[in-house]
């Protein structure tokens, strides 16, 4: 199974209101697992960015002023998210813009992201199994001991790698970190040494063994099944 996990930083908050995309960061997971392969790419808005926003990301409009534009390379971004699930926190916010972003190509536009890959919020994830209480991603980090000490200002780069250790460790899975670039660069929109993106010395995930009385009820639960399905158990 192939997932990207996505997240983008823009000039403000409503793209109806003529607010653009100026940088998209994905990295790769495959059955469960990151790959190293990413995409990031800076991208030039063609217009202001609000205060409140820039005070959030730290990205100005002097830094965007030689960066692509959207339109130069949409095609480069489907290529490396098409026919994946996409993870997002809060993923409404991230679609609106690429939608908002695909719709400006005109005529050339290749319709909406949900045509091209499955997605998953984990915004909504989080407030399923964590009903009443802060869940954003700095709030799931603490809560999941994610390092995100290196998180002063939102990048979407690093926000992606983080979000994927979130997911993983939410969804019971358990994962050996290969951060994005350290062993392939395919996909990578960017190569500028500013990207902001996690520490290669960090802690890895942390891992959860079944205690004694957990590993008997599943052996339990196998015996049943075995009944049941007549020896033809999967999970052995």
């Amino acid at each position: 199974m192939r997932q990207v996990v996505l997240d983008t930083e823009t000039t403000g908050l409503e793209p109806s209101q003529g607010h653009r995309i100026i940088e998209i960061g994905c990295v790769e997971l495959v059955d469960r697992k990151l790959t190293g392969r990413h995409y990031h790419q800076y991208i030039n808005p063609k217009r202001e960015i609000d205060t409140g926003a820039m005070e959030v990301h730290g990205i100005t409009n002097e830094f965007l002023a030689d960066k692509p534009l959207f339109s130069q390379v949409a095609q480069e971004f489907l290529d490396f998210v098409t026919g994946a699930e996409l993870i997002i926190h809060n993923a409404p916010f991230d679609i609106g813009f690429i939608n908002s972003e695909f719709k400006l190509l005109d005529s050339k536009s290749p319709g909406t992201m949900e045509s091209y890959c499955g997605v998953v919020d984990t915004l909504v994830m989080a407030r399923q199994k964590h009903p009443g209480q802060r869940n954003s991603l700095d709030a799931l980090c603490s809560r999941y001991e994610v390092d995100n000490s290196q998180r002063d200002l939102h990048g979407a780069l690093l926000d992606s790698e983080i979000l994927a250790d979130v997911y993983l460790l939410m969804t019971g899975g358990q994962t050996k970190l290969l951060l994005a670039g350290d062993d392939n660069e395919e996909g990578s929109g960017h190569s500028d040494n500013n990207i902001r993106r996690l520490s290669t010395n960090r802690q890895p995930l942390k891992i959860i063994l079944a205690n004694d009385e957990e590993l008997a009820e599943h052996e339990e639960r196998m015996q049943k099944i075995d009944k049941a399905s007549d020896g033809g158990n999967r999970w052995r």
